[in-house]
């Protein structure tokens, strides 16, 4: 071989170790402990047939250009498990304990899938965790009560599992928490107080909740949402510093006691307190502007406040009113600005309606089984009661 060949394959063998040294710092530049921990949270869990999440999971080349895997420096900071696209096959399999190994993970999520067991508890070691959302999955067992140590959590969303127990009272004590969603589980016991004074968002609907509520949500809430479970005793108290709320939802419970006026005032957008057993009457101190109302389904009584007038979806049905139904709900009803109106089962005296009045298709109207013959025939939701008036019995009891 002559001279300048030599210097051809002298030159080619330093590139190719040249290659080599960058390859090989490339891969090497994770932390240890994070490479093992994502070569074992790979081995518990496998793709769902249709998704392909775990296609670019090749350990030969470097784990933070992996899906999912977001790294700064030689640390793991965020880990989404699964494609979050609409419809998109999930993952099945465990969560492995050794997701409390990425010591610098801020982020960790996992899409909608069959991920089966418990909630690992050495999450509880990830001390820069800030969202946490393992959701709609078959996650089982308790809540760790050791999450009360991850004091940098803002977001925590394990809804839609099959968690059971009670909700840890460490949790709502973390400072920092601005949204927790625990809905559709099988969650028992009381609702813990929240102190967070950043909390804007509880959601924990579709559980088996019992007890009265704390009186120590801060005002900064502005989505709360406790339907369905079994949840008893007055809310005036709790409910009357929250004025921050656009979405309440406390329907399918055990309250009872007045339903304070103040809270008709909220930015609200919608009020869902039907299936409970409030009582007294209901008087709004303004023109309410929510756009849907559902009171039904209590013991609520008096005179129907004309303040109801301005709102679009309005359902006061099966309650214990009585008197006439203000004329401003009619007129906004028969412009089509009052969309539902809902009045069926109680004890009111009259309606202004015209039996001639043609109501509008784009409004749904409902007034039988009142003290009142009904001056027009209108559907009304299937299921009630076929009887279009009350017994004149029942209402001289009433009255009486």
């Amino acid at each position: 071989m002559g001279k300048q060949g030599r210097k051809r394959l002298v030159s080619y063998a330093l590139f190719l170790a040249a290659l080599f040294q960058c390859r090989f710092l490339a891969f090497a530049i994770l932390d240890p402990l994070d490479f093992l921990a994502l070569q074992l949270i790979r081995k518990s869990m496998n793709d769902l047939p249709g998704s392909s999440f775990f296609a670019s999971w090749d350990f030969t080349s470097d784990p933070c250009n992996f899906t999912g895997v977001y790294c700064e420096s030689d640390k793991v900071i965020a880990l989404n498990l699964g494609d979050p696209r609409a419809g998109f096959p999930g993952l099945t399999g465990r969560l492995d304990t050794a997701i409390g190994k990425l010591s610098a993970l801020t982020e960790f999520s996992l899409v909608p899938g069959r991920v089966f067991g418990s909630l690992p508890m050495s999450i509880s070691r990830l001390e820069n965790l800030r969202v946490l959302a393992v959701t709609r999955n078959f996650i089982s067992g308790d809540i760790p009560a050791s999450l009360g140590r991850l004091r940098r959590l803002k977001t925590l969303d394990l809804s839609y599992n099959r968690l059971t127990g009670k909700i840890p009272r460490s949790i709502g004590t973390l400072p920092e928490l601005t949204n927790v969603l625990l809905c559709h589980n099988n969650l028992s016991g009381s609702v813990p107080p929240f102190l967070s004074q950043a909390l804007t968002r509880l959601d924990l609907k579709r559980n088996a909740l019992t007890s009265s509520l704390p009186n120590s949500f801060s005002p900064s809430l502005q989505f709360l949402s406790l339907s369905w479970n079994q949840l008893s005793g007055p809310v005036d108290s709790v409910l009357s510093r929250l004025d921050q709320l656009s979405f309440l939802d406390l329907s399918f419970n055990r309250f009872t006691g007045p339903i304070s006026d103040r809270i008709f005032s909220f930015p609200l957008t919608n009020l869902h307190l039907q299936r409970n057993s409030f009582y007294g009457p209901v008087q709004p101190g303004d023109q309410v502007k929510i756009s849907t109302v559902d009171l039904s389904h209590n013991m609520l009584s008096g005179r129907i406040s004309p303040m109801f007038s301005t709102v679009q979806n309005l359902y006061l049905n099966h309650n214990r009113f009585t008197g006439q139904v203000p004329d401003s709900l009619v007129d906004r009803l028969l412009s089509a600005s009052l969309q539902t109106l809902y009045l069926q089962h109680n004890f009111l005296t009259g309606i202004g309606i015209n039996p001639t009045a043609e109501i509008p298709q784009s409004t749904s109207l409902c007034i039988q089984y009142n003290c009142m013959v009904p001056p027009v025939q209108t559907p009304c939701p299937l299921k009630f009661e076929t009887q279009k008036t009350r017994p004149t019995s029942l209402c001289n009891e009433w009255k009486g």
